[in-house]
């Protein structure tokens, strides 16, 4: 059995039908999810990450846990996990780990608890999520406009289906412990570029404004806590070599090339019609 957490999130949903559609028994875990939201076959179980006294039905009878940074005691959940017969953890991490000390300390927690816990582990740490463009949807639809800060500066975004991809290669197959990866799109986007490409794919121009910092920081300040939205807008704007480069690690798991972020654009065109 294979328990994915955030089962209904932009990773998650399709891992769950990846991992479903192989066969797999799988256990999707979500703070509010039902049989309605997964494939027929998966058992699908409401949970929170914050509780790991409360995840205990969730992972009854598993061997293996997809488990991202959510809630604040990692080291319950691997407790919990552990004593549940879990054997295997991947962890769905941030690439500002490795390249931003102190930035990411949330993350950073549950990497060091996964890594301690005895159990057979891999680390996935992932570059900025072509999902994030759905921010951009709303603005899309009402008047053809998408904002960010840093108009011109290039980030291989990753589609999230490749993430999804490379996780379920992971859980199912040996020859990753230990691993750390890097995942990032084949090629550097700019934000402007991101926002013709959704016109693109719209048939339609969507017009870029860009955003100062100040006004992308109270944004960002509304759903992230201090540090992380420093370290995001440092790697939005003066991101490292580290963070600009292309990792061959999706390519490495998978065999074939990262999708660029065309490709998930257009799949995701009906989200801003």
């Amino acid at each position: 059995m294979i328990v994915v957490t955030g089962a209904t999130g932009n990773v998650g949903r399709p891992l769950v039908g990846l991992l479903a559609g192989e066969g797999l028994p799988v256990t999707a875990v979500a703070r509010r999810i039902t049989e309605a939201d997964v494939p027929p076959g998966v058992r699908a179980v409401a949970a929170d990450l914050g509780d790991p006294a409360g995840l205990r039905p969730a992972l009854a009878g598993a061997d293996a846990l997809f488990l991202l940074v959510a809630g604040e005691d990692p080291q319950g959940v691997v407790e919990a996990a552990r004593e549940a017969g879990v054997r295997r953890i991947v962890l769905l991490s941030s690439q500002g780990v490795g390249t931003r000390p102190g930035a990411y300390p949330h993350a950073a927690r549950f990497e060091e608890a996964v890594r301690g816990s005895g159990l057979v582990w891999t680390v996935l740490r992932s570059g900025g999520m072509a999902s994030n463009a759905f921010a951009w949807a709303e603005p899309v639809r009402a008047h053809r406009t998408a904002e960010a800060p840093f108009g011109d500066v290039g980030l291989p975004f990753v589609d999230p289906d490749d993430v999804a991809a490379v996780a379920a290669a992971v859980l199912r197959e040996d020859g990753h412990d230990g691993a750390t990866y890097v995942l990032t799109g084949p090629e550097a986007t700019t934000p402007r570029e991101r926002a013709a490409a959704i016109g693109a794919a719209l048939g339609e121009p969507v017009r870029f404004a860009e955003q100062t910092r100040e006004a992308a920081r109270a944004q960002m300040a509304r759903v992230m806590p201090p540090p992380v939205v420093e370290g995001t807008l440092a790697i939005l704007g003066e991101p490292t070599p580290e963070e600009r480069r292309v990792s061959p690690d999706v390519e490495r798991v998978l065999g074939r090339p990262a999708h660029p972020f065309t490709a998930w654009a257009t799949r995701n065109a009906a989200a801003f019609r």
